[in-house]
């Protein structure tokens, strides 16, 4: 049986969310072509990691040695290199974050399979495999089909797929041998750098109260935060609320801000542009207020309002007040 491989990103002992979202992607691509899920997991005692792949994986492949506690390119390659050439997936699954687009091209010359990347859905057809990414900027969705090919290659976009969680499975665990490092010397892990934030993290919000340029004034901010904190919610924005240093870079949502999925995203005065929408469009439910009917938030939104947010919010605020 044919094979699809989830290569597991972890950080400090912490799995990232973008695993899960691939074990997704993962399982119904399995379930579609009768085939099975792999997660291959990199890394220095792993126990904890492991047990939370099980649940989502039909076999766990793990490789243990202390030049794998920290991501690093060079022993990334060799460990994969020859994990896919000796096992032949049919489809490597990889983040589009930061070590995923660090990894995912050489892999991709060293092992001859075709790469996409940054796909934000992902389809194997016959024997190709066809993808969607967005090109110009998100303007224009390209439908992509890659050349005949034993094994495929994706990095896939964070926040395109909900979380596979615990899908009841108990996959077995195969400890891999660790390969002779040879001439690795090109780059060390020294530590990781924490950014200093000067405000939270968006993308960890259940709920988030977004407004756009339909706040009107920089002055009338503090109505929404109000009514944020009466639903217990954090205040998010989009673009030009940033660029007008009205609220800080750090809760912009969108393809130049933040992909966030909360369980509730309300949209206050937010036109709802591609750029915008490529950030917050898997949220569970979207709640959008806005003047214009015609807005290109509402065909995303679950739920919208037609009106003015000066007037909605104040009515909204008093009734979870006195709920």
């Amino acid at each position: 049986m044919e094979n699809i491989f989830v290569i597991a990103e972890h950080r400090q002992g912490e799995i990232r969310d973008i695993t899960f979202e691939m074990l997704n992607l993962g399982n119904s691509l399995a379930k579609e072509n009768d085939m099975t899920v792999t997660s291959v997991l990199l890394g220095k005692d792993t126990g904890d990691i492991q047990e939370k792949l099980q649940k989502a994986s039909d076999r766990v492949l793990v490789m243990d040695a202390p030049e794998l506690a920290d991501y690093n390119a060079d022993y990334y390659l060799a460990a994969l290199e020859g994990i896919i050439k000796e096992k032949t997936p049919r489809l490597v699954l990889i983040g589009h974050t930061s070590a995923g687009m660090d990894l995912a091209p050489p892999l991709s010359v060293r092992t001859g399979a075709p790469l996409a990347t940054d796909c934000m859905d992902v389809r194997l057809t016959g024997d190709t495999l066809e993808a969607t990414r967005q090109v110009f900027g998100g303007k224009i969705n390209a439908e992509l089909s890659l050349k005949p090919s034993a094994t495929y290659m994706v990095t896939v976009r964070p926040g395109c797929f909900p979380d596979a969680g615990d899908l009841g499975k108990s996959a077995e665990t195969d400890t891999i041998p660790v390969p002779e490092w040879t001439n690795l010397r090109g780059r060390h892990f020294l530590e990781y750098l924490t950014s200093e934030t000067e405000d939270v993290d968006i993308a960890a919000a259940d709920i988030l109260v977004s407004v756009g340029r339909g706040i009107g004034k920089p002055e009338n901010i503090p109505m929404v935060e109000e009514f944020a904190t009466a639903i217990g919610a954090t205040v998010s924005c989009s673009r030009p609320v940033a660029d007008k240093e009205w609220l800080p870079k750090s809760r912009q949502v969108g393809v130049s801000g933040k992909t966030v999925k909360p369980k509730i995203y309300i949209a206050l005065g937010i036109s709802g542009a591609f750029q915008h929408q490529a950030g917050m469009k898997n949220a569970d439910t979207i709640i959008a207020v806005n003047t214009d009917a015609a807005a290109p938030i509402f065909s995303v939104a679950h739920y919208g309002i037609v009106g003015d947010l000066l007037q909605v919010i104040p009515v909204l605020t008093e009734k979870f007040k006195n709920a």
